[in-house]
């Protein structure tokens, strides 16, 4: 050293770092899906690398002991060995954000796997986000077009507001969303993909999707054979690219498919790490988590992230807990019901089993009238559905059957809506008022 020159302190300090001796612990057991590692002290959610070389496996650690931590794997743990080393990377999953993201798809941490090279000038961000905090949040008070008439009209959504699709496997759940993602007026759609069939992927993104979707998506992607927690990672991967925009004031379509299976991935991890089965063998952390992620979506002082979330009822039992739980947390609930699917019946909405309850505040009073007006004579129809099939009816014993019966061509053609076709709020909503007026609608 040069006399009478003295060190840089932030260099003197990086030089103390760099020759601080590395802490490496070892991993104890590899039972299941989980590991247990001795000898490192990382907070949880943060990661460790795990093994050396091509067997190398990051991992994050998801419970700790007073004998170590418990990390679940974020890849194959083929390799692996008691024994192994494992070393603290310093931090959690960071999540890539910014407008180098439109058009492109994502792997469950946040990585690009559609073959286009890097992400640019993207800007990482820690997947950990507090949601807004209550008294913070702007009212929901504008409505929000999603391009589907049954649903623009019947179930009204505002921006902010957080929708759950309710259906069995196979009724349509995915194709409904596509639709949206096509129709909506937000600016940024952000789609989950979670536990899907590696087939429908691809299928999803050129067929439902298609390029005019995908240029202002971001699509998150975590198929049934990821790990668990990179398929539950994965939803809140996509939930932070949101919340993302919406810190620039924007207005963006959070979409996910399925909050089931973020569910089941979680109840793998928590039973994994030694959690109790509780309701149908969900841990109590599955609920906690649920709630978690969906108070993440909404409006916040500015911007708004408008969350549209399906949720696979077990056996179409809509009372299962998952379906349950998610029920009492979301603004509204849409029922896809498969004797409609089944007889051809797209977009198949049971508009009578969905409910908005949000509609009130973005809808005007002569809308309002006009889908109640609907509605009455729906629940009439269904009333005397038994009837109907035996050819017991007798006509003018109801006027609202009566006029359910004469008009339902009318009824089915304001209820069907062709996959490709979008519909704009003012033809969903005049043709809506046409259609009350020839029921006798009240005004």
């Amino acid at each position: 050293m040069t006399a009478g020159v003295r060190p840089h302190p932030a260099r003197f300090t990086r030089a103390l770092h760099a020759a601080r001796p590395e802490r490496v612990g070892i991993v104890t057991s590899a039972v299941g899906l989980g590991l247990e590692i001795a000898g490192l002290e990382v907070p949880i959610g943060h990661l460790v690398t795990v093994g050396e070389g091509p067997t190398a496996v990051p991992a994050e650690v998801v419970a700790a002991t007073s004998a170590g931590v418990r990390c679940m794997p974020l890849g194959r743990m083929t390799g692996l060995v008691a024994g192994a080393p494992a070393r603290a990377r310093g931090t959690g999953v960071l999540v890539p954000t910014g407008t180098g993201l439109f058009g492109r798809v994502l792997d469950g941490l946040g990585r690009p796997i559609d073959g286009r090279g890097p992400l640019p000038r993207a800007r990482y961000v820690p997947v950990a986000n507090p949601a807004p905090a209550p008294l913070d949040r702007a009212r929901v008070r504008d409505p929000l077009t999603l391009g589907v008439r049954v649903l623009d009209t019947l179930t009204s959504v505002g921006r902010g507001q957080r929708l759950g699709l309710f259906a069995g496997s196979g009724v349509g759940k995915s194709s409904l969303l596509s639709m949206v993602a096509r129709g909506t007026e937000a600016e940024v759609s952000v789609i989950a993909l979670v536990g899907e069939r590696g087939r429908e992927v691809r299928e999803f993104l050129e067929d439902d999707l298609g390029p005019e979707g995908l240029a202002r998506s971001v699509v998150v992607v975590a198929t049934s054979d990821e790990p668990a927690l990179v398929r539950l990672r994965a939803a809140f991967v996509a939930t932070r690219i949101a919340e993302s925009f919406r810190d620039t004031g924007a207005h963006v379509m959070l979409m996910m498919d399925s909050l089931t299976r973020v569910a089941m991935a979680q109840r793998e991890i928590g039973l994994s790490v030694g959690e109790p089965p509780a309701t149908r063998g969900y841990p109590p952390s599955t609920f906690s988590l649920l709630a978690e992620l969906l108070e993440r979506a909404g409006t916040a002082a500015q911007g708004s992230v408008t969350g549209i979330y399906t949720v696979l009822v077990d056996g179409d039992d809509h009372n299962e807990p998952i379906a349950d739980s998610a029920r009492s947390i979301l603004d509204g609930h849409v029922v896809l019901d498969r004797k409609l699917a089944v007889a051809g019946h797209f977009p198949s909405v049971d508009p009578l089993g969905s409910i908005s309850r949000l509609a009130n505040r973005v809808t005007t009073t002569q809308q309002r009238a006009d889908a109640t007006s609907l509605r009455r004579v729906l629940a009439a129809r269904a009333a005397a559905r038994d009837l109907l099939d035996v050819g017991a009816y007798q006509r003018g014993a109801n006027p609202l059957v009566d006029a359910a019966l004469e008009h339902a061509a009318e009824i089915d053609a304001f209820l069907l809506q062709d996959l490709s076709e979008t519909a704009s709020a003012d033809d969903s909503w005049a043709r809506l008022a046409g259609l009350a007026r020839v029921l006798g609608g009240t005004r």
